[in-house]
């Protein structure tokens, strides 16, 4: 039997990053009265359950490196890791390499972003570029996926991810979503048969990819407007 349900947050519970609505959090209250609720995602803990509107359930955030249990006195960390990028030359020097051979050399902002987590951001198209052109950049992904063995071969020491609609998003191996989930089960007491995990970035590149094809259950949500449809055996 599933006894807890793990969520990634954009495209699945909410529109990319915004607020989630009255429906699906009447979904997730009935879904908890029988279940236990977890968060499993790439940005903060505090960012996501701003972004939940305070629901409470316990939140992981940035692939594992933080790890929040709700209470009633709000979110509590419980772990903060940091893993501090000490290359950034050689960072610089790989994603400028991308830019040459793949024509991405005109850009807004930025060159690289850096996270306080060590996480890092390849922004194709510069850290202030255009909401507009991001939108309309890559929106089926493909012209990242051309190149996207070749980022993951060259930062090797990171899990590479094709993030948002315009990036790639890394972080420090061997943190992802599986390692998190993995991670929190042996933490807590529980199988991987009694937690399935629902997400909406399962394709190549995904930040969902690494627990779909684990083996732990997971459900498939393309449209975060039908997460009850989604979810209705267990409603």
């Amino acid at each position: 039997m599933i006894k807890v349900f793990a969520f990634d947050l954009d495209g699945t519970l909410t529109q990319h990053k915004t607020p989630l609505d009255d429906k699906n959090r009447a979904i997730l209250e009935k879904l908890a009265q029988r279940h236990t609720l977890l968060m499993v995602g790439a940005g903060s803990c505090a960012r996501i359950h701003n972004q939940l509107g305070g629901f409470p359930m316990d939140v992981i955030g940035n692939y594992g490196m933080q790890y929040a249990k709700y209470t009633d006195d709000g979110l509590k960390m419980v772990r903060d890791d940091a893993v501090p990028c000490e290359n950034k030359e050689q960072i610089e020097e790989k994603v400028t390499y991308l830019r040459k051979k793949y024509g991405f050399t005109s850009y807004r902002g930025d060159n690289v972003e850096y996270h306080a987590s060590g996480c890092i951001t390849f922004p194709v198209l510069g850290t202030k570029a255009i909401q507009e052109d991001k939108l309309a950049f890559d929106p089926d992904r493909k012209k990242r996926r051309a190149f996207y063995c070749e980022v993951c071969q060259l930062f090797s020491d990171y899990n590479v991810f094709i993030g948002g609609s315009s990036s790639f998003d890394m972080a420090p191996k061997p943190f992802n979503k599986y390692y998190a989930l993995d991670l929190w089960c042996k933490e807590n007491g529980f199988d991987h048969s009694q937690v399935a995990f629902v997400g909406d970035d399962y394709g190549v590149g995904g930040n969902d990819e690494s627990v779909y094809l684990s083996d732990f259950r997971f459900v498939c949500i393309d449209d975060y407007t039908r997460l009850g449809d989604v979810l209705a055996e267990w409603l």
